[in-house]
């Protein structure tokens, strides 16, 4: 477990800059892409939100807590492992300044997703170890092998041979609500199969919100009040269902403060079928850099035309890389993507994602706001150049 979170970017898609390029014509942009179905008003941005019946005033809807968390616990901990690791370190003398290794011993956790020994857990658990050993419930040891890894979400699995095993079933964690009960079971501190009880404190949380160590990935964090340590990473985050509703991954602060965070096993649910199958991720990408529309100042809204009181959410397209899909499809810088397969876009780190693992090759339909004009538009993604790329243009 790291007090600073390691989490990951779509480094192709996000923008670090602060402003977007300023044009010095008073006129808006050009006609739309030629392949654009422009939408008859701006209005048509998003379908509106669905009304909720209001509750009787006064009135609020209480799920009663569970008298007990006893049975969860019993029915996941034998599913739940225990994961050791060694590795090498080089260690340099100041006086003779040579190097010689040095041995180092890791802790952590994992948790059984398929019967024939496939484990799944964090990828800083595992990185960088020689060896790595998994104990089971009833504390038989196999040895354990990296069969795929994902350091940009932070996910990896292990495989051991053995038969027979108990796997947990993976939940919804779209389904979650803040103020839901969890329970986290790990290994923290070696105290091996501790449960903690708490509740979902937040969703959503991004690499703004957590000290990370390699501010670059891909993350939206279930933030719980289960006591979370080091130790308890890549163990499970369970619903009153027992299901799996996230991977207990990072602590703020060092150590048991209430504020611990998960990845949401829905992603990792979308990436299973291609880790289990190649190793590894092949990202798909739009080949643009994009910022959130709310960090767009009054006078970035002026460049690009946007009409006064227009409230809007999405990603501005702060750069388009040359001859790349987005560019192939007419976009260009100032756009503001709002929808991506009739998903509205509220932060671009959701455009990241979705883009991120549609496909290589699959044409999606964007709606874009161009000015006053709103269209929807065909791109077929192509290969998420990781890695640093050019700057905004000014």
């Amino acid at each position: 477990m790291r007090a600073a979170a390691h989490v990951v970017c779509a480094a192709c898609l996000v923008a670090a800059c602060n402003r977007l390029p300023t044009s010095s014509s008073s006129e808006a942009p050009g006609g739309l892409p030629p392949a654009a179905t422009p939408i008859p008003s701006a209005a048509a941005l998003a379908p509106p939100p669905a009304i909720a019946s209001a509750p009787t005033p006064g009135s609020v809807e209480v799920r009663a807590e569970p008298v007990s968390f006893a049975p969860i616990v019993h029915a996941a901990d034998p599913s739940v492992v225990t994961i050791d690791t060694v590795s090498e370190e080089m260690e340099v003398s100041p006086f003779s300044h040579r190097y010689w290794p040095r041995e180092t011993r890791g802790l952590g956790t994992g948790f059984v997703i398929d019967k024939g020994g496939v484990i799944l857990t964090n990828n800083h658990v595992v990185e960088g170890a020689n060896t790595i050993q998994v104990m089971l419930f009833d504390e038989r040891v196999f040895p354990g092998k990296v069969v795929a890894t994902d350091p940009r979400t932070d996910v990896a699995v292990v495989r051991i041979d053995a038969k027979d095993l108990r796997p947990l079933p993976l939940g919804d964690s779209d389904a979650l609500d803040v103020g839901d009960w969890v329970v986290a079971i790990g290994n923290p501190y070696g105290l091996s199969h501790t449960v903690s009880a708490g509740i979902i404190s937040a969703k959503g949380r991004t690499r703004k919100d957590v000290t990370l160590d390699d501010p670059s990935g891909y993350y939206d964090f279930l933030q719980t009040d289960a006591s979370i340590n080091p130790g308890n990473s890549g163990g499970p985050l369970l619903n009153l269902h027992g299901a799996v509703v996230g991977i207990n991954t990072a602590i703020r602060g060092g150590g048991a403060q209430g504020i611990g965070f998960a990845i949401p096993i829905n992603m990792i649910k979308q990436l299973l079928p291609m880790l289990l199958r190649d190793g590894h991720i092949t990202r798909s990408g739009l080949g643009v850099r994009i910022i959130d529309v709310h960090r767009l100042s009054p006078e970035d809204r002026d460049a690009l035309h946007l009409p006064d009181g227009m409230r809007i959410s999405g990603a501005v397209v702060a750069y388009v890389a040359p001859s790349g899909p987005a560019d192939h499809a007419g976009l260009q810088p100032g756009d503001i993507i709002v929808g991506f397969e009739g998903a509205p876009i509220e932060r671009s780190t959701q455009l990241e994602w979705l883009a991120s693992t549609a496909g290589v090759g699959r044409p999606v339909l964007l709606r874009v706001q161009r000015a006053s004009q709103a269209f929807d538009i065909r791109v077929t993604l192509g290969t998420l150049q990781e890695g640093p790329q050019p700057a905004a243009q000014p």
